[in-house]
């Protein structure tokens, strides 16, 4: 047996023990009738004590509201390797990143994880010493929000064309307070004297925000960033293009149909010459 698991094992035993001989000594014990004034026993407010999403990196906190408490303990303790990590208000593991958080006169007995990281994933027990013992599951997922730009590395576009940029939140416990845009590392202004930059933002369970930049031109080119609160910044490559198409296909046939025509004209004036 690890030594984990004998520590657990010891402390059920214990409380077990410790809860028997309470009950022994209990007053009005074997009597018949119930005092009207009697208490409820321990019970969990489960509305309270509910599953939690985190971060990744971000202090987590997984809450256990106990009503009636009485002389009994919470405890903490990991499934994962059944793994006792707190008693009351005191820790028992070497993990400096668990604390025990209870604060006097109210029902609520907290488990701090500090930097939590995928591996902490799972379900933790809050555990109260009755007999046999009481228990409330709570699974904890930890998550790291993506941040997505629509339409891969590189946009090009035509010079009076719109930019039209899309980033996508995704994976987040909650959406991101702000979203920022970059042009060139420098924080984009709405409110600018160029004019024509809007920005609507749809905050949900995936948050996207768009980037309108109206009548675009050469200057407006470079690299664009999104920068969201909660999650790494994603950026993409913007090219304005100077040149219209259009129009170089036109001088190009024009130019074209200029040489043919001056071709003919110097085989009339060689004609004319010879005869």
């Amino acid at each position: 047996m690890s030594t984990a698991a004998f520590v657990f094992t010891f402390y059920l035993v214990f409380t077990d023990i410790q809860s028997a001989l309470s009950a022994q000594t209990a007053p009005g014990k074997g009597q018949n009738s119930v005092s009207p004034t009697a208490r409820p026993g321990p019970n969990f407010d489960r509305a309270a004590s509910k599953n939690v999403t985190a971060l990744l990196g971000k202090t987590a906190y997984l809450n256990c509201k106990v009503k009636n408490l009485g002389n009994k303990t919470v405890s903490w303790v990991r499934h994962r390797d059944i793994h006792l990590l707190t008693v009351g208000r005191y820790t028992y593991t070497s993990d400096q990143r668990f604390r025990a958080i209870h604060h006097q006169s109210t029902e609520d007995w907290s488990l701090q994880i500090k930097y939590p990281q995928h591996r902490d994933s799972g379900i933790y027990e809050c555990q109260i010493s009755t007999t046999p013992h009481m228990s409330h599951f709570i699974h904890l997922n930890v998550v790291e929000p993506t941040t997505e730009i629509l339409g891969g590395h590189d946009l090009y576009i035509d010079r009076g064309s719109t930019i039209n940029l899309t980033c996508v939140v995704r994976f987040s416990p909650e959406a991101p307070a702000y979203i920022f845009w970059n042009h060139n590392d420098a924080i984009i202004s709405y409110d600018s004297a160029r004019g024509g930059v809007s920005v609507i933002t749809e905050k949900g369970d995936t948050t996207t925000s768009f980037l309108l930049i109206q009548n675009a031109n050469p200057k407006d080119s470079g690299r664009y960033q999104c920068n969201p609160s909660n999650a790494q910044a994603k950026s993409i490559m913007v090219h304005v293009l100077n040149e219209f198409p259009a129009a170089m296909q036109h001088g190009g046939q024009a130019h074209h149909r200029s040489s043919h025509l001056s071709c003919l004209v110097l085989c009339v004036v060689f004609l004319i010459l010879t005869t």
